[in-house]
């Protein structure tokens, strides 16, 4: 049988290694991904040069299809710009027609309830106050009297 203190003591020590397991397997990942990247790269050079070393023609072909490839990239980085802009346009008429007015109300409200927790604090409160505490003063006059007797 073991001692529940027991094991509420190696509970934070099990969450701790748990984190740094993640933590490793995260950076084991990030490296990895780096590695990739790097031999992807080294490749596509590796890849260059050896075409480049081929005849004029299959050279002048393989620089016409790179060519054409950085133009439809070039279309999609403009579609993506567009789709941005007009999201920001989105984002932009929803802060002035939305929240804006929310934080208006909001604001306006909160003034109101200050408004009224003065007034009442004024009107009722500070009175009640000032009664309990005659009536609290009368009570001690009574009874320094009742003890004299």
């Amino acid at each position: 049988m073991t001692d529940k203190s027991t094991d509420n003591l190696n509970a934070p020590a099990v969450e701790n290694n748990v984190n740094i397991d993640a933590e490793k397997t995260s950076k084991r990942n990030v490296i990895i991904a780096l590695v990739v990247i790097i031999l992807i790269v080294s490749g596509l050079v590796f890849g260059a040069i050896v075409l480049m070393r081929q005849d004029a023609d299959t050279t002048g072909r393989i620089r016409d299809l790179f060519i054409i490839f950085m133009a439809i990239e070039m279309l999609l980085v403009g579609i993506a710009v567009i789709v941005l802009i007009i999201q920001i346009a989105q984002l932009t008429n929803l802060l002035q027609n939305e929240v804006k007015p929310i934080l208006s109300s909001t604001t306006e409200t909160v003034n109101t309830l200050k408004g009224t927790v003065r007034f009442l604090s004024d009107n009722l409160v500070e009175p009640v106050i000032k009664v309990n505490s005659t009536v609290a003063g009368g009570r001690k006059l009574l009874e320094l009297f009742k003890f004299k007797k």
